[in-house]
């Protein structure tokens, strides 16, 4: 493997943990997380002398994603940050079959994630003494900083696509 396809290779896995931290240490993702995971799939397609017809797949199965948790962010269900994300992950999927693994398994760690959070609030006092963003997360009702589901189900699947494993070689 050369340097440049190293460097594409660990952008997914360091980008998505870069945006599971910054979503809990803030509740915001920045765009550039999104964009440095789509820019490094331009540079992985080209190095791998992906087909055009494989781009367009995953483009259109990106895209398609983009569409429904644009839909859930307008009903105030999932943050912007979230929406663009899960988007951006899903353009490195390479079809259906890695996209329903990736929605179930972030549905899987939000449930995870939920439980622990609820947990938190309910069984570990407050104190003036924790962090801003530990204090946030103790508040009832406050937002679950749902990047880290995003990061970890990208993160579980990502190895098993046929991209990983020719950027790998």
């Amino acid at each position: 493997m050369n340097a440049l396809a190293a460097v594409v290779l660990m952008t997914f896995p360091v980008a998505m943990a870069f945006a599971a931290a910054n979503d809990l240490f803030t509740m915001r993702i920045p765009n550039k997380i999104s964009l440095a995971l789509i820019a490094a799939f331009v540079v992985a397609a080209l190095l791998t002398e992906m087909p055009l017809s494989t781009f367009g797949v995953h483009v259109g199965l990106a895209l398609c994603i983009l569409a429904i948790t644009f839909v859930l962010f307008s009903l105030n269900l999932l943050g912007g940050g979230d929406a663009k994300l899960m988007a951006a992950g899903a353009l490195w999927l390479d079809g259906t079959e890695h996209a329903i693994q990736y929605v179930a398994n972030i549905t899987i760690w939000g449930g995870v994630l939920a439980v622990i959070i609820l947990g938190y609030r309910n069984f570990v006092p407050a104190t003036n003494g924790f962090p801003s963003w530990a204090q946030r997360l103790h508040r009832t009702g406050g937002p679950i900083p749902y990047g880290i589901a995003i990061a970890a189900a990208g993160l579980v699947v990502f190895p098993a696509t046929e991209l990983f494993r020719t950027l790998l070689v």
